[in-house]
């Protein structure tokens, strides 16, 4: 016989009483077909037991039908029994892959609700959408591991994140030429790793507002440049590798884009890691020589290399660091990437996190900021 999909949905019990009644088989029959006891044949017909797997293989071989037939019948019976769904799930389901809801809500970014309509609602307000099946956008310049990847809803909340806080910010208006001038006095601070406690209120002087956010596991973003309206930069840091190295490299580097008013219009671009990428867009090379160019000034760490190499001991790099007047950590960080060795004189490689955060605007680090 075959197969059957059934107009409405019944127990598959009236089923297996139509196939008993065509054949003209009794249950003790049916039971003896299928070495079980009456009893099951019974609780079938009358709906009390449900067709198990063993079963619709049972039956499916006794009446020639597949025992999938049975098990989808049982499927579709015990589903129409399920009070019908308000869509809730799929909504929710939608809402939590578009975004980080559990990271978002846990670190206050969004307020919980019960109401599904008040949250999806404060959900698009904080990517100012205007509804759920919007896409959220956001010009910008990131410092991320991979360049060829779109923005994740990871990096994309972080930088939504770093909006927020920004717009709150009250600073002079920006000048190109104040950032420049800005540059030099943060040249300055870079032999001293609690010197960078001063960079916030420098780059807030030159019009530039500096936020750090703590990064969301596995958004792999260092860094980003945007632009407010009204000609209102931004640099965001995470300082997800709180070295003086990184942190000074990072942050030349957007104030590189923000300098070439890179990021000001357009879609999102993404940049690669530090020292990584072999095709990069003209303005990432040109912020990644600035960065390098702020830590270590290139014809000097030519001529340091070409005079000691390869005898690069702890001894030479400090001097040398003292004679350009750098802390060891940035010679190091450069010596690193060009010796393809991570692990040399990493000890030089200082924290500055706990030297920057309390002068600037941050949220993170076990304290989320409200």
């Amino acid at each position: 016989m075959n197969a059957r999909v059934p107009a409405e949905v019944f127990p598959p019990g009236d089923f297996l009483r139509e196939e008993l009644e065509a054949r003209e088989w009794s249950q003790q029959e049916l039971a003896d077909i299928l070495d079980r006891p009456p009893r099951l044949i019974s609780e079938l017909i009358a709906g009390k037991r449900a067709v198990t797997p063993e079963t619709a293989r049972g039956l499916g071989e006794a009446f020639g039908m597949s025992a999938e037939y049975w098990l989808n019948l049982e499927s579709q019976y015990q589903l129409s029994k399920v009070k019908p769904s308000n869509n809730s799930v799929a909504r929710k389901s939608r809402l939590y892959s578009k975004f980080p809801v559990r990271e978002m809500l846990r670190r206050g970014w969004v307020m919980p609700s019960e109401n599904l309509d008040v949250l999806e609602q404060r959900f698009c307000e904080f990517f100012y959408i205007s509804n759920m099946d919007a896409s959220p956008s956001l010009p910008h310049h990131a410092k991320k591991t991979d360049a060829n990847l779109d923005v994740t809803p990871l990096q994309l909340a972080w930088i939504f994140r770093v909006r927020a806080m920004a717009e709150q910010q009250k600073v002079t208006a920006y000048s190109r030429e104040k950032l420049l001038s800005a540059v030099e006095k943060l040249k300055t601070l870079i032999a001293a790793p609690e010197e960078t406690r001063h960079v916030p209120r420098i780059l807030a002087e030159a019009g530039v507002r500096l936020v750090f956010v703590e990064p969301m596991v596995g958004s792999k973003i260092d860094g980003a440049c945007f632009w407010l309206a009204d000609n209102k930069p931004v640099i965001g840091l995470t300082l997800r590798f709180d070295r003086i190295d990184n942190f000074w490299f990072v942050l030349r580097h957007e104030i590189e884009h923000v300098l070439r008013e890179d990021g000001k219009t357009g879609a999102p671009i993404v940049d690669t890691d530090v020292g990584v990428g072999d095709h990069l867009p003209e303005c990432e090379i040109r912020a990644n020589e600035a960065g390098a160019e702020f830590c270590v000034p290139s014809s000097q760490l030519e001529n340091f290399v070409a005079r000691v190499q390869p005898y690069f001991t702890e001894q030479k790099v400090l001097l040398f660091a003292q004679r350009i007047n750098v802390h060891p950590g940035l010679v190091v960080g450069q010596l690193q990437r060009r010796l393809n060795r991570h692990d040399f004189l990493r000890k030089h490689q200082v924290k500055v996190r706990a030297c920057v955060l309390p002068s600037a605007d941050a949220d993170g680090w076990g304290s989320f900021s409200e």
